[in-house]
């Protein structure tokens, strides 16, 4: 059955009473607004929003399982660059009238199980029809202490760079099934003093001078250290994109008990110290091969 035959009210009806919700959900999806409970204890309020589409970030042959567990895992790996705890969802789908029911069910289905590994609640969000791909947003509300959040612009000269997994070659892997490190990130802010943060989405060779020049610094990087993903070249671990690894600066003075802790707490997750932030006049940044850039 296609979605014009089946139209918005009635494929709703389908959608809606399958969403998870919490207990600080008042009113969920299926009215005009959601109604949740705000944080408490002074935490900060925390807000983004994502979208992926269709030939852009996934192509029609993938699992719409898979794609609706990367349109909610998206922002979600934000969370994790700011040390953030996701907490409602809303999905705004934009699909053609041609569209398969049984497609969007599987879409929302692997949006509901990537929603449940980390409790968010789905609380609502809008469905539009569309002549063109097919798009997904997810928009995100969390919160953070406000002694634990973590940008990308308070880098330090001196500060060494740690990477966490493998990079390279997601876009033939793990680009549509990849979880985001919001427990590593959890557990960095808590025992350690990190600097800055961010997500590497769009490629190491995007992704950090975004942080460095956030940060006003500059930086250099040790190429055979870096931590590839199997099959992987370096070029790839710069340009590929779609790793959704943290990227972080800490005090190098704290980098021996990092790696030390980290080898016990997650011994199955790598953390690569892949180079350092060096003053911006030192030297010019090295100039990378890019990752994804929209619009170019």
């Amino acid at each position: 059955m296609k979605l014009r035959q089946l139209g918005e009210d009635r494929l709703l009806d389908q959608l809606l009473p399958r969403l998870p919700l919490g207990k600080s959900v008042s009113l969920g999806a299926g009215d005009d607004c959601a109604l949740v409970a705000p944080p408490v204890g002074g935490n900060l309020l925390v807000v983004k929003t994502d979208c992926i589409v269709e030939g852009i970030h996934f192509l029609r042959r993938a699992s719409a399982l898979d794609v609706g567990w990367k349109a909610m895992m998206r922002p979600l790996s934000d969370f994790a660059a700011m040390s953030a705890l996701p907490q409602f969802a809303l999905i705004t789908l934009i699909a053609s009238k041609e569209t398969e029911v049984g497609w969007v069910t599987k879409c929302y289905r692997g949006l509901r199980k990537a929603a449940a590994r980390f409790k968010v609640s789905i609380v609502g969000g809008e469905t539009s029809s569309t002549r063109g791909p097919i798009a997904i947003s997810v928009g995100v509300v969390g919160f953070v202490e406000k002694n634990r959040w973590i940008s990308r612009r308070s880098g330090k000269v001196g500060d060494d760079l740690f990477v966490t997994g493998r990079l390279g070659g997601a876009i033939k892997r793990k680009h549509l099934q990849f979880v985001p490190r919001i427990a590593e990130s959890r557990w960095l802010t808590k025992s350690f003093s990190i600097h800055a943060m961010m997500d590497l989405s769009d490629g190491l060779g995007v992704d950090l001078p975004r942080l460095a020049h956030a940060s006003k610094v500059g930086f250099e990087i040790e190429m055979e250290n870096l931590p590839l993903n199997r099959g992987a070249k370096i070029g790839d671990a710069i340009s590929d994109g779609e790793d959704y690894e943290l990227l972080f600066a800490i005090s190098r003075r704290q980098s021996k008990r990092l790696q030390r802790s980290w080898r016990k707490k997650f011994p199955r997750l790598r953390l690569t110290r892949i180079g350092s932030l060096i003053p911006q006049s030192a030297v010019r940044n090295p100039q990378l091969p890019g990752g994804y850039v929209h619009f170019q």
